[in-house]
């Protein structure tokens, strides 16, 4: 069941006969999207998180190319 407004933008935009293909394809176009953007945010967790190990070992190998 969807809200009644949400059924109006949908007719507005999608034929009758053509609704479940619509939202078939907003579902999957939402979800590809969803999934991009949890993994950049858990990269960049994991970066933020890291930095400061991932600072001390460059540290140790600037000491080796001196």
């Amino acid at each position: 069941m969807l809200p009644t407004q949400t059924i109006r933008v949908l007719d507005r935009i999608a034929p009758r006969g053509n609704r479940s293909s619509f939202i078939d394809t907003a579902i999957r176009y939402y979800v590809t999207n969803q999934a991009k953007s949890n993994l950049a945010k858990r990269v960049e967790e994991g970066a933020r998180a890291n930095a400061q190990r991932d600072l001390e070992l460059a540290q140790d190998w600037f000491v080796l190319e001196d």
